[in-house]
């Protein structure tokens, strides 16, 4: 036990200060790609070789689009047009709507994803101080797993957040589901969703479950879980770096906006106390 006493103090505090503070790991790793605002008009025939998942498109005009959604991050794109893209650093890269991870976004659709990032924090608000998260693997290649054990390590460290992992459905507040949505885990994350108690949040994480990623479409699994569960929280990435996930959990409970700022803070419903509790005592059911 000396040695870790000592090691302790000779290393100080490790945990990250995010979100209460910028982190320099969060903001220079580059946890997603970009389209460079000073893009050039391309076609979709100009980019139809260079990505493996078809996250690539052109708009009418000639705008390039890029489905986080879908980028496994090979960053091959960046490689062969870094006049069109580039690495995007910052946690901030989980969206309320599928059609969010596509940069850039279509300015009409900034007001739809605003409300449905309010309702989410109104209906889950009573979390903000207690949240417990139950892992659903549907047919993951095992990277995302080894992101979400590094919530609970001295680095990350979500348990100062009032968030734990959970072995029970019964117990979870969050599903956290990983994976291409593997066929065979149909029936058996259906039931675990069912299982789970209400209101449930439910968080696709990494590229494989936003889209099925590079096995999207084969005999053996869906495009994604968007076909098996309502998804409240889309989390690109391949996979997504623990900040992102972080940055998801925080989102869900309307703890952070969409670029992951700590909004203002909110006048509690009535017969609801500050901290997520009722006037009677104790938390809200």
């Amino acid at each position: 036990m000396t040695p870790w006493f000592v090691r302790g103090l000779r290393e100080g505090v490790v945990t990250t200060r995010y979100p209460r503070g910028t982190d320099p790991y969060e903001r220079d790793f580059p946890a997603a790609v970009t389209v460079r605002p000073t893009a050039p008009r391309v076609t979709r025939a100009e980019l139809g070789g260079l990505c493996p998942t078809g996250a690539l498109d052109a708009a009418p005009d000639g705008t390039p689009r890029l489905d986080r959604g879908r980028c496994v991050l090979c960053r091959r794109c960046v490689r062969d047009r870094p006049d069109v893209f580039a690495p995007a650093s910052g946690a901030a890269t989980a969206a309320v709507a599928r059609a969010a991870l596509v940069v850039p976004g279509a300015v009409e659709d900034e007001a739809a994803v605003a409300a449905l990032r309010a309702r989410l924090a109104a209906r889950t608000a009573r979390f903000r101080r207690s949240l417990h998260i139950r892992h659903v693997d549907a047919g993951s290649d095992g990277s995302d797993e080894w992101e979400i054990a590094a919530l609970v390590n001295p680095v990350y460290d979500i348990h100062r957040l009032g968030m734990f992992l959970t072995a029970s459905p019964r117990h979870a507040d969050v599903l956290i589901v990983t994976g291409a949505g593997a066929r065979g885990m149909a029936a058996p994350l259906r039931r675990t969703y069912e299982a789970t108690a209400r209101p449930v949040v439910v968080i696709a994480a990494g590229t494989d479950a936003c889209s099925g990623g590079m096995w999207a479409g084969t005999y053996a699994t869906h495009s994604g879980i968007g076909g098996l569960l309502d998804v409240d929280i889309w989390v690109p990435g391949s996979p997504p770096s623990p900040f992102s996930l972080l940055q998801a959990l925080l989102l869900a409970t309307g703890r952070l906006d969409g670029a992951g700022r700590k909004p203002p803070d909110r006048k509690p419903p009535v017969g609801e106390t500050a901290d997520g509790g009722t006037a009677e005592g104790g938390r809200g059911e």
